[in-house]
């Protein structure tokens, strides 16, 4: 037998354990760096195989599966384990257990996956030669990220780890199937926060008053210019407000009007530029009509970068694995995720893992309250984890 036929009968015996574990996880979802009982239930699990979970943040935590001449070639794989601040809708026997927060991101399938991968890679152990290390990773959904700190505590060294192959969950892909891209695919992440600072009163009365949502709105309008007027065409930039309070009346003008939104890039000499345009833009807008405008830009997660040998290669063994037919490129996706920091750090391959199915109503999208997968994906990713890192293992 193959090895590839080898790790999907593999995947199949394990199914089953995998629907469990994936349901369990659902049920009880924790928030970013709060991931203390999700973290107890990875352990547990891989303590089945014989192995302890090396702390090195709070949460989260890693194992090396060693094989033959372990110190050969160390390559790594990462599954997140965080959860939303989401209310789950979906009317299941999984649904979460833990009101206000909700696995709405596909974390919880993510960290299955991985524990379906040390499954298998344990128990070929004998057949490879080198260390896989495996990455539970928590806070992916909140500033600074876990990756950020995971590296910075050493995830990536003793010994040093040479490449490191990540998925996440996509409901625009049929379960079943899987994509690439290799060079550019994620976008760096920002925060904005702006306050400007007006003169309230009566609304019946507008010029004895300093009106902050005029100006917020002048300003919302105006830092569209920045992506439209100041970008490069060939960089794509995406800068959105998404949250409005001015918590005024319909006849009381507020004193501030308070702002969010985001600023999204894929370069990081232009990403600085904008920061410092955003910024005094805002400033200027507010002071020309004789207010004050505090603005900041709270730098994010940095662009995500697929390394391009490494990614063709994962995306031929995909092929092999699962038929060509089941394999897709990918377009750029402006969305953050903090995997972008291993991808600046070393070799990085980030694939998407298929997990719609139209006829069981499993279309919603992340971060929305009505997510949920075909589980039939976990056969996929479980396996399909463990043949790309066996193949990147044997690769020069």
């Amino acid at each position: 037998m193959n090895l590839s036929d080898r790790i999907k009968q593999l995947a199949e015996q394990h199914f089953d354990d995998l629907v469990t574990m994936r349901r369990h996880l659902h049920s009880h979802p924790e928030l970013s760096f709060e991931e203390h009982d999700t973290t107890a239930y990875i352990a547990a699990q891989l303590k089945t195989n014989g192995y302890d979970l090396r702390s090195i943040t709070e949460t989260g935590g890693f194992i090396d599966i060693q094989g033959k001449n372990p110190d050969k070639k160390v390559i790594a794989l990462r599954g997140d384990i965080d959860a939303l601040p989401i209310f789950e809708k979906n009317e299941v026997e999984y649904k979460s257990k833990n009101e206000g927060k909700m696995h709405a991101c596909g974390h919880d399938v993510h960290t299955t996956c991985l524990l379906g991968a040390v499954r298998i890679l344990h128990e070929l152990r004998d057949q490879f030669e080198g260390t896989i290390r495996c990455i539970f990773q928590p806070g992916e959904e909140r500033l600074p990220g876990g990756a950020s700190i995971m590296i910075k505590n050493g995830v990536l060294k003793n010994p040093d780890v040479s490449s490191i192959i990540g998925q996440h969950v996509m409901p625009l892909i049929d379960a079943g199937k899987v994509g690439f891209r290799s060079g550019l695919y994620m976008a760096s992440a920002d925060e904005i926060y702006i306050k400007v600072i007006g003169k309230g009163g009566h609304g019946a009365h507008p010029h004895q008053n300093i009106d902050p949502v005029m100006i917020a709105a002048q300003i919302i309008t105006q830092l569209q210019t920045i992506p439209s007027r100041r970008a490069k065409p060939s960089i794509p930039t995406v800068l959105s407000i998404g949250k409005v309070i001015a918590n005024g009346a319909t006849n009381v003008i507020p004193d501030e009007v308070h702002m969010e939104g985001t600023f999204r890039t894929y370069d990081e000499e232009w990403r600085a530029t904008a920061h410092q345009l955003i910024e005094k833009m805002c400033r200027d807008i507010a002071e020309a009509h004789g207010a004050t405008c505090e603005a900041e830009v709270r730098k994010g997660y940095p662009f995500l970068m697929n390394n391009e040998p490494l990614t063709n290669n994962a995306k031929a063994w995909a092929e092999e694995y699962l038929g060509a037919e089941n394999v897709q490129d990918l377009e750029l996706w402006p969305a953050g995720e903090d995997f972008a920091y291993f991808s600046q750090e070393i070799p990085a391959c980030f694939y998407r893992l298929g997990t719609r199915n139209e006829a069981e109503g499993k279309t919603s999208m992340v971060h929305t309250p009505t997510f949920d997968i075909d589980e039939k994906a976990l056969k996929v990713c479980s396996g399909l984890m463990a043949f790309l890192a066996l193949n990147e293992l044997q690769s020069k």
